[in-house]
C-alpha cells in the first residue's frame, strides 16, 4: 500500500495510507490479454478490410466518372477539328482527354497475382499469393486449394496471417495502381484542359 505525507500540526509532517495506491497500480499495469480480445481482433481486421474495399469502391466511382466526363469532352471537342480557330485547342484537349481514359481504364482493371514462372506447388508460398482472393487460388487445383485452406484454417495464427495478408495487398494494390493511376488520369484531364485553353489564347492573340 502506497503513502503519502500529510501536515497535521505546524512543522509536523507524518506518513498516512494512500487510498488511491491501488487504483493507480491497477491502471498503471495493463491488462492481462484473453479469449474475449479475440472478437475485437475480429472487429479491427473487419472493419480495416470493409474500409479498404469502400476505398475500392470509391476509385473506381471517381473513374467512371473521370471516364465519362472525358469521352463526352472527346466527342464534343472531335466536332471543332473542322474550324481552323478552334482546331488546336481542341486537339489538344483531345489528347488530354484521351490519356485520362487509358488512366481511368487502368484503375477500374482487375488485378491478378503474377508469378512468372513460379510453380503450382510453390504458389501458396509465394510472397503475393493470396488464398483469400479468387485471382489467386483460381490457379490452383481443387486438391492443392483445400490443402492450401486447410492449412489457413489449422490454427488461429494462420488464419489471422491470411486475412492480413489480404489487407496488406489490397492496401498495397490501392496505394501503388488504382489510386496512382487515378491520380495521373486527373493529372492528364486538367492538363489538356489548360493546355487547349492557353493554345486557344495564343491563337486569339
Amino acid at each position: 500500500m502506497g503513502v503519502y505525507r500529510v501536515k497535521n500540526a505546524p512543522g509536523l509532517i507524518e506518513q498516512a495510507a494512500d487510498p488511491l495506491a491501488a487504483d493507480r497500480t491497477a491502471a498503471a499495469s495493463p491488462p492481462a490479454f484473453t479469449a474475449d480480445m479475440a472478437s475485437y481482433n475480429d472487429q479491427l481486421i473487419r472493419q480495416t478490410r470493409v474500409y479498404h474495399v469502400q476505398l475500392s469502391m470509391m476509385a473506381d466511382s471517381k473513374a467512371n466518372m473521370l471516364l465519362t466526363i472525358s469521352s463526352i469532352l472527346v466527342t464534343l471537342s472531335a466536332t471543332h477539328l473542322a474550324d481552323a480557330r478552334y482546331r488546336w485547342p481542341a486537339m489538344v484537349l483531345i489528347a488530354g482527354c484521351l490519356v485520362s481514359v487509358a488512366f481511368a481504364a487502368l484503375t477500374t482493371m482487375p488485378k491478378f497475382f503474377r508469378a512468372g514462372d513460379t510453380p503450382k506447388s510453390a504458389l501458396p508460398q509465394a510472397p503475393g499469393f493470396n488464398p483469400l482472393f479468387f485471382g489467386d487460388f483460381t490457379r490452383l487445383s481443387y486438391g492443392d486449394f483445400l490443402k492450401t485452406m486447410e492449412q489457413t484454417m489449422s490454427s488461429a495464427s494462420t488464419a489471422y496471417e491470411a486475412q492480413l495478408r489480404e489487407i496488406y495487398l489490397l492496401g498495397s494494390f490501392l496505394a501503388k495502381s488504382k489510386y496512382r493511376w487515378l491520380r495521373l488520369g486527373y493529372m492528364s484531364f486538367m492538363a489538356g484542359l489548360a493546355g487547349s485553353v492557353l493554345v486557344w489564347i495564343a491563337i486569339t492573340l
